[in-house]
C-alpha cells in the first residue's frame, strides 16, 4: 500500500515508516468524534464547544436533540496498524457553516470514512459528494444507533447512489473492534486498487 512518507523514514533504527492520513466525515451528530476517540491510542485532540442558543437555531438537531456539544474545527487521533504503519485520523466538523475547513483538512488524505445515520441518511450526502468530486476514496460506515432501523448494505448503497465498488459496512463507533473493522475495511479498499483509480 502506498502511504505518505513521514519523518520516521530518516531514522535507520526504525526502518521505513509509513503514515496514512484518513478523514472521518459525515453529518452533524453522526458519531465522528466518538469514532476518533474510540480508535485513538493517544488522548484525542478535540475542538468541541457547547451548543449555544444561536447555534441550535442554525443547526438541524432533528434526531440528535440531546446533543450538547459540537466540533468546531477538527478531531485528531492516532492508531498504529503495524510496526511500520501509523494512521492519523482527522474528524471533520459536520455543520454546514464549517464546511470551508474541509479543503484544508483533505490535503494529503489518502481516503475517508463517511459515517451515516439511517435516521438522517441525507446528512451524509455532502460528504459523499465532496469525496466523489475530488476522487478521494472512501467507505461508508453506517453507525447503528439504538432504536434506528437496520438496513442491508445494498439498501444503503442504493439510497446514497453509490458506485457498486464503494464499500458499505454496518458499525458501532462506540465499540473498538467494530470501529477498527471499518478503518481496516478502508485500508484494504485502498490497497486493493482505490489509490490507483484515484491517480
Amino acid at each position: 500500500m502506498a502511504y505518505a512518507d513521514s519523518d520516521h523514514d530518516a531514522n535507520p533504527a526504525l526502518g521505513e515508516m509509513h503514515v496514512a492520513k484518513i478523514l472521518i466525515a459525515g453529518g452533524f451528530g453522526v458519531g465522528k468524534t466518538t469514532l476518533v476517540g474510540t480508535l485513538s491510542e493517544v488522548a484525542p485532540f478535540r475542538t468541541e464547544e457547547r451548543l449555544s442558543e444561536i447555534g441550535a437555531a442554525v443547526d438541524d438537531l432533528t434526531g440528535v436533540e440531546a446533543k450538547s456539544t459540537t466540533t468546531v474545527a477538527l478531531d485528531f487521533g492516532r492508531i498504529t496498524i503495524s510496526p511500520k504503519v501509523v494512521v492519523y485520523l482527522f474528524g471533520t466538523p459536520g455543520q454546514d457553516r464549517f464546511w470551508f475547513m474541509w479543503r484544508e483538512l483533505s490535503v494529503g488524505a489518502l481516503g475517508a470514512v463517511v459515517l451515516a445515520d439511517t435516521r438522517r441518511i441525507d446528512a451524509c450526502f455532502p460528504a459523499v459528494d465532496y469525496f466523489e468530486s475530488r476522487r478521494i476514496p472512501f467507505v461508508v460506515g453506517v453507525n447503528c444507533f439504538e432504536g434506528a432501523d437496520i438496513y442491508e448494505e445494498n439498501e444503503v448503497r442504493h439510497a446514497l447512489d453509490l458506485s457498486p465498488a464503494t464499500p458499505v459496512q454496518l458499525c458501532d463507533v462506540r465499540d473498538r473492534e467494530s470501529a477498527k473493522g471499518i478503518l481496516l475495511h478502508l485500508l484494504e479498499y485502498l490497497r486493493g486498487g482505490a489509490l490507483s483509480v484515484r491517480g
